[in-house]
């Protein structure tokens, strides 16, 4: 549903959402506006229907550079071991001290606020689980017996790696992105009602809770739908990350 709503704002929106109309301010639901208004007379659904393309923009990035990032390191720690092994899990270690909220922080005090400084701190927050999942995954399948054979045959790590390590765990991170995915629109909404993520006129439902905040007894749509739809697509993730553990594990799939 969040994202046909994301695919439907790029061609159809009830109102123009960036414009202004003074005269429209703080309507409540109904009529022509069917959540009702903002303090500047933008229609409220418009803008959660553009607010649902940035937080999955900001998802897909973010999980996609931890992922990918991630994948890499516990795939290299696994094949490698020793003093490699070790030094990437600490680093893996050392990268959990620093959440999104401070990465993106510090970033912001570099570069400046705005999305992509949002995903960038998302995505490197993600990594260090990436790799830890990824690297326990992966020395599990390491110890197989079809693996060993490959070995014996003559094949090298890179391509034991490749052909047989990466699509034995594949599906443990099909989980862990759907997952993480739901933390990173979450951290997203978190970063924009700081101010520190998506910026002004682009609309974000972090940010529509931030400026909802101060008319909470005047005008409670304003508040209520972002914060709906951040929970129904955290929730929808969450379940949908449940159904994939269910349906892509081999051993719950032999209990059913």
């Amino acid at each position: 549903m969040v994202l046909l709503a994301a695919l439907l704002s790029f061609a159809w929106t009830p109102f123009p959402p960036l414009d202004i109309d003074m005269d429209s301010r703080l309507l409540p639901p109904g009529g022509p506006h069917w959540l009702g208004t903002d303090p500047y007379g933008r229609d409220e659904l418009s803008l959660l229907l553009l607010g649902a393309r940035s937080s999955i923009v900001v998802g897909v990035v973010a999980v996609g550079i931890g992922l990918t990032l991630g994948a890499l390191l516990g795939l290299l720690a696994s094949a490698l071991r020793g003093w490699v092994e070790e030094v990437t899990m600490r680093l893996a270690d050392f990268g959990f001290a620093f959440p999104a909220l401070l990465s993106a922080i510090m970033l912001t005090a570099v570069f400046g606020p705005g999305m992509v400084i949002a995903m960038v701190a998302i995505g490197l927050y993600n990594v260090p689980t990436f790799a830890r999942v990824t690297r326990a995954s992966a020395n599990a399948v390491w110890s197989r017996d079809f693996v060993l054979a490959a070995r014996a045959c003559g094949k090298g790590r890179l391509a034991i790696t490749l052909e047989h390590v990466l699509p034995n765990v594949a599906s443990v991170l099909v989980v862990q992105a759907t997952i993480r995915f739901a933390i990173a629109i979450l951290a997203e909404a978190a970063l924009a009602f700081l101010g520190l993520g998506t910026q002004p006129p682009q609309p974000s439902w972090g940010r529509m809770l931030s400026e909802a905040q101060t008319l909470m007894g005047q005008a409670w749509w304003l508040a209520l739908f972002p914060g709906l739809a951040i929970a129904v697509t955290v929730l929808g993730l969450n379940l949908l990350g449940d159904g994939l553990r269910d349906l892509l594990d081999p051993r719950l799939a032999r209990d059913r």
